[in-house]
């Protein structure tokens, strides 16, 4: 909820106290190139003061880019060196004003966080278009990963009745595979005394072959004895 503008504010930007009144609004939204800017109508600053906008002044920048180059800082914090910088960033993360690393190889500042500043009213319509974009894209997600379940699920679906049907299949074929060894038992078994008489019993035809070879055979022995004698 947007908080309706206070009456006295006005009075203050107008009036003999509008210079602490703009000192005000520099702290809140400001930074510290914004006050030496002003300096010749600003109230003087102590330098804990002046250290207190440096943070700020950081917070601002890290807002808007997550790796600060040290020439950058040293610009707008105007310091005269990079030891005084790092010292700066030091104090500002020991007092929770940002978290982050120096990298002195590549003279920058990486910010991994930093705390939020007051926001100015003619900012609200960035913000709220900013948090609607946010929404769509989060609704664009959600709509992603719903689909992404619907897939799955329906491949989980078809997978479930593939089962299902080679389940079927196998004990269908079980069942066929029982059947039929069922029958050709069935089939196969015979009386024992049956078996053994088929086995004693010579099949068709095997007595007539065995009587011609006997008669051949025995003819041949009488034509032998003849030729036997008449040498005689």
């Amino acid at each position: 909820e947007v908080m309706e503008p206070d009456p006295v504010s006005p009075q203050l930007a107008d009036g003999e106290f509008s210079p602490v009144f703009r000192l005000l609004t520099i702290f809140a939204y400001g930074t510290y190139a914004d006050y030496l800017a002003e300096a010749a109508n600003l109230p003087p600053l102590t330098e804990a003061q002046k250290n207190k906008l440096r943070h700020l002044s950081v917070v601002t920048l890290a807002a808007k880019i997550k790796c600060i180059p040290y020439s950058v800082l040293l610009e707008q914090l105007q310091l005269k060196n990079v030891r005084q910088l790092e010292d700066l960033v030091i104090e500002a993360v020991y007092a929770d004003v940002l978290r982050g690393s120096l990298d002195q190889r590549n003279q920058r500042l990486e910010v991994d966080y930093s705390i939020g500043r007051d926001i100015r009213r003619e900012e609200l319509s960035t913000i709220t278009r900013t948090l609607q974009e946010w929404c769509q894209g989060c609704e664009v997600v959600l709509s992603g990963i719903e689909e992404q379940v619907s897939r799955a699920n329906q491949h989980k679906e078809q997978q479930l009745a593939l089962k299902q049907q080679i389940e079927s299949e196998v004990a269908n074929l079980k069942k066929t595979i029982k059947v039929t060894t069922a029958a050709a038992a069935a089939a196969t078994s015979q009386d024992p005394e049956q078996h053994l008489t088929e086995l004693r019993e010579p099949a068709p035809g095997t007595n007539q072959r065995q009587a011609s070879k006997k008669t051949s055979k025995a003819k041949g022995l009488r034509g032998s004895a003849k030729i036997w004698s008449k040498s005689n």
